[in-house]
């Protein structure tokens, strides 16, 4: 098993929906991977364009337990008087970026757009996010053999 770092670049969103009626939407995002959550900091009027350029890091196991490979992106609006709003939410899988990593050290997926969509899937505008997979040298403890001379028991 492999150990590694995902690094996610949050870009910007274009043409998202907007869930306020009198003012300009604040939005954020949600990243989540296998258990483990960040938050992008809130574009106060973001509106339906919003950028962050924001990165964040993810811990990875490959081949890990379970086979979900998937980032995902929930955005949503800061209310400040009622619950945050949801926009959308985008998903990406990154099984091939964890194995290509894995094998060669490190991969990347330059930033993409992807599609974000409502909770009934219909589309609500795209999100741009590139991920850098960075696989982890293995650290050994101060007692083991890792090569060279060792002192033979003869």
């Amino acid at each position: 098993m492999a150990f590694g770092f995902m690094e996610v670049e949050l870009v910007n969103a274009k043409g998202l929906h907007d869930t306020d009626v009198f003012a300009r939407m604040d939005p954020y995002v949600l990243l989540q991977y296998k258990g483990q959550e960040r938050k992008s900091s809130v574009i106060h009027e973001g509106g339906r364009n919003p950028v962050w350029n924001e990165k964040f890091v993810f811990r990875v196991e490959y081949p890990g337990s379970g086979d979900q490979y998937k980032l995902n992106l929930l955005i949503m609006d800061k209310d400040v008087f009622s619950a945050d709003d949801f926009v959308g939410q985008a998903a990406v899988y990154v099984k091939d970026l964890l194995a290509e990593g894995t094998e060669k050290g490190s991969a990347e997926l330059r930033p993409h757009k992807y599609s974000v969509v409502r909770a009934d899937q219909s589309y609500c505008g795209e999100i741009e996010v590139g991920i850098t997979f960075t696989l982890k040298e293995q650290e050994y403890a101060d007692d083991e053999d890792v090569g060279g001379w060792r002192q033979s028991c003869f």
